[in-house]
C-alpha cells in the first residue's frame, strides 16, 4: 500500500508535517463521526473510501498546485461546506451522495451531513505530506494519492483502516 507507506515515511520524516498525534486526532474524529451518527466502521471506512475517489478526481482535474492550494486550504479537522462545494460542485456531489447511498444505505440528509466533516478530514491526511522546512519540496502523500500511474491501488479508507491498527500497537 503505497499511500500508507508514505504516509509512515512522512511520520519518520521531521521535515515533514505528519505526526503520531496527527494520525491519532484524524482517526479519532472518525470514530467521533461514526459515534454521532450511528454507523459502524465499515460503513464508515466505505464512506471515507468513496469520498476519497471523488477527491482524487477533483483534485487530479485541478492540476498539482492547484491541489496542494486546496489540501492546504480546506484540510483540519472541523466540518467545513466551503471544502465541499470547493471540491465538489453541485453535480459532482449529488453523483457522491447517489453512490453513498446506494453504497451504504444511509439517507441522503445524513452523508450531506457527514461530508463537511470527511472531506476535510481526508485532505488533512494528505497535508501531512507537506515538508514543513521547505514547503516548496513537494508532497509525496498527496503525490501518492493522485497515483500519477493511475493503477486505481489508493483507497482512503484502507489506508485509515491501517493507521489505527498500526496507531492500536504503538
Amino acid at each position: 500500500m503505497a499511500l500508507f507507506d508514505e504516509i509512515l515515511s512522512a511520520v519518520a520524516n521531521p521535515e515533514m508535517q505528519a505526526n503520531p498525534d496527527q494520525l491519532s486526532g484524524i482517526l479519532s474524529t472518525v470514530q467521533q463521526l461514526s459515534n454521532n451518527y450511528g454507523t459502524d466502521p465499515g460503513t464508515t471506512q466505505t464512506l471515507v473510501s468513496v469520498v476519497g475517489n471523488y477527491l482524487r478526481s477533483s483534485l487530479q482535474a485541478a492540476g498539482p498546485n492547484q491541489a496542494q492550494s486546496l489540501v492546504n486550504q480546506f484540510g483540519g479537522t472541523t466540518p467545513n461546506q466551503q471544502a465541499v462545494e470547493a471540491l465538489l460542485g453541485a453535480g459532482m456531489q449529488q453523483q457522491l451522495v447517489q453512490d453513498l447511498i446506494q453504497k451504504t444505505g444511509l439517507d441522503p440528509q445524513t452523508i450531506q451531513s457527514m461530508l463537511p466533516m470527511l472531506i476535510p478530514l481526508a485532505l488533512n491526511l494528505l497535508q501531512s505530506g507537506n515538508n514543513t522546512q521547505n514547503p516548496q519540496a513537494g508532497n509525496p502523500i498527496l503525490n501518492s494519492f493522485l497515483d500519477g500511474d493511475n493503477d486505481g491501488d489508493v483507497d482512503l479508507g484502507d489506508v485509515m483502516n491501517v493507521a489505527g491498527r498500526f496507531l492500536g500497537g504503538r
